[in-house]
């Protein structure tokens, strides 16, 4: 068999059946001749966003797998992959390269040269017969300790060249998980059970430990409220009693009172890394446990008092157990949940006017406000674009359990959402796949609605269109005021008809919660959808604030 081949009949048995891909390599004859659906994209970026929200549904099992050409085909998809190594997430590429007679010469792109910094590892297959070896060292760093891209590049030459063996001898890689020292868990259960006031922040490593039902459990045992990282959402349900939301650039009410007052921190599986909009930076003098399966997290950005070094599920179980021990099975009693609520309510108050307004141009918050009473979360699969979406939707939108909403952001490129909910609804063809962009992100990637379109994938994109770039508002007077710079425009509902979508344009608030309601009935018919909503140009945002302010609305 040909190297291509053995690569096709790799991804086969490490459970791949879908290749994101763009041409021109010789994989995607091959992917396709296995059995391997090839999803070919409009450009390399998106694609690989397509390949992250696809792993990220799946929680990597088995990681996405995204092929292309050597030279622009891997600059294109520099950015996404950039994004998938900030944002953890299992993708191995298959980047092609020229001859080996010519692929060191300069100018020429060299994956391996490049992509290291933005990657768990890089090897090249400089023989036919090093592919299973070098196949198996990527796919055991793709399941194996933090999440993240692996990249194996293949000389054209090669790629066209026979293995020189009888069969192939290859076996899917094992996924290792360990847990915490005994000493250190039982540590940390008296710490937690001795703190005044212990919050517990939750990153998206819980998500790829399937860990949901154990931090649950260990939060109603400790009575102890809990957050999310931007990339953890959906981690711990928001709509439970003790959920704060997520926490970022903005933050819920009752989320900014309990991380303000807590006297102890515990970060499950989260890098607890310095971030000002995905992570808030925590307040000096709060004692910190932090359970991570990656030794480079710990203590990096933070001191920890206790570290746990460990699979999140694995671990977390051997904290119920300990603590459990320690309240005789039954949970603390306290008042945190009713406080949980009584901030919450308080919060919403002073929100009200723009969740519920009928002004024109519609309030953006409007609009996320009627999705949420028209959508079950856990019907969805959410996410939002960079920018004003991001931080519009994380504070007023409440998922579900585990996958209902794909946050990210340390690395933002605008655009990325749509990318994220096509490979989503790919992963969970079931759910309401949706994503809130801008009309400065569809700028950025909005022709590959036509790869949904295309490949019969029936997304819901969400257009706030509020015809400028309002976040610049501040940074861009005096150049928007000599030559108009931060005008943008479009009819975006008709961009997405030609390139043969379904789709609405919506001015008028009191017909928001209906088109949610079509866009749902058309996607369950098959069709990908757009809705463009004529928005206002919003700037007042939840920002992080003292306890006493409870975020109430101010401008950005």
């Amino acid at each position: 068999m040909k190297c291509s081949e053995a690569i096709a009949e790799i991804l086969k048995r490490e459970g791949i059946s879908t290749l994101f891909c763009y041409p021109t390599t010789p994989v995607i004859e091959a992917a396709a001749q296995a059995g391997i659906r090839p999803v070919v994209c409009r450009q390399e970026r998106v694609g690989v966003d397509m390949a992250s929200g696809y792993a990220r549904v799946q929680d990597g099992r088995p990681p996405a797998a995204f092929a292309m050409q050597y030279g622009p085909g891997v600059e294109n998809a520099f950015a996404g992959i950039a994004s998938a190594w900030s944002d953890a997430t299992p993708i191995l590429f298959l980047p092609l390269a020229h001859p080996r007679a010519h692929s060191q010469v300069f100018p020429l792109f060299k994956s391996t040269r490049t992509l290291p910094s933005v990657a768990k590892s890089v090897e090249e297959i400089m023989l036919p017969q090093h592919t299973p070896a070098a196949m198996r060292r990527a796919f055991s760093n793709l399941k194996n300790g933090r999440a993240g891209p692996a990249v194996v590049e293949i000389p054209l030459d090669v790629l066209n060249k026979d293995i020189e063996q009888d069969t192939l001898d290859y076996a899917p890689v094992h996924t290792a998980r360990s847990a915490a020292d005994w000493d250190d868990v039982e540590r940390a259960a008296d710490l937690l059970l001795a703190a005044r006031c212990p919050v517990i922040q939750a990153g998206q490593g819980v998500l790829y430990a399937r860990a949901t039902p154990e931090l649950v459990e260990l939060a109603e045992l400790l009575q102890a409220p809990v957050y999310t990282t931007v990339d953890g959402k959906s981690a711990f349900p928001e709509h439970h009693p003790l959920a704060l939301g997520t926490a970022g650039l903005v933050f819920t009410g009752e989320g900014q009172h309990f991380f303000q007052n807590a006297d102890l921190v515990f970060g499950v599986a989260t890098s607890l890394t310095h971030h000002p909009i995905v992570q808030p930076p925590l307040p000096e003098g709060r004692r910190i446990i932090h359970l991570t399966n990656e030794p480079r997290d710990l203590n990096k950005s933070y001191f920890a008092e206790l570290g746990l070094l460990g699979d999140a599920k694995l671990v977390l179980r051997q904290l119920v157990t300990a603590v459990s021990d320690r309240l005789k099975g039954e949970p603390r009693r306290n008042d945190v949940a009713a406080q949980v609520e009584r901030l919450r309510t308080q919060w919403l108050a002073q929100w009200r006017a723009a969740l519920t307004s009928d002004e024109t141009p519609i309030s953006p918050y409007r609009v996320i406000h009627e999705f949420s009473r028209a959508i079950a979360a856990d019907d969805a699969i959410v996410t939002h674009d960079s920018g004003s979406p991001r931080d519009q939707m994380l504070p007023f939108y409440r998922a579900g359990g585990p996958r209902s909403y794909l946050g990210w952001g340390k690395s933002h490129q605008l655009g990325t959402g749509l990318g994220l909910t096509i490979g989503a609804k790919l992963a969970a063809p079931d759910k309401f796949c949706v994503n809130f962009m801008g009309d400065a992100a569809f700028g950025m990637t909005g022709l590959d609605f036509e790869t949904a379109v295309r490949n019969e994938i029936p997304i819901c994109t969400v257009v706030l269109n509020n015809a400028t770039m309002a976040i610049e508002t501040r940074t861009m007077a005096r150049s928007h005021e000599l030559y108009g710079t931060r005008a943008i425009g479009g009819n975006y509902a008709a961009i997405a008809r030609e390139l043969g979508g379904w789709s609405l344009r919506i001015d008028h608030p009191a017909q928001v919660g209906d088109a949610f309601r079509q866009a749902r009935r058309m996607t369950q018919e098959g069709q990908a959808c757009l809705l463009e909503f004529i928005t206002s140009a919003e700037t007042a945002f939840s920002h992080r604030f003292g306890a006493a302010e409870h975020g109430a609305p101010v401008a950005a």
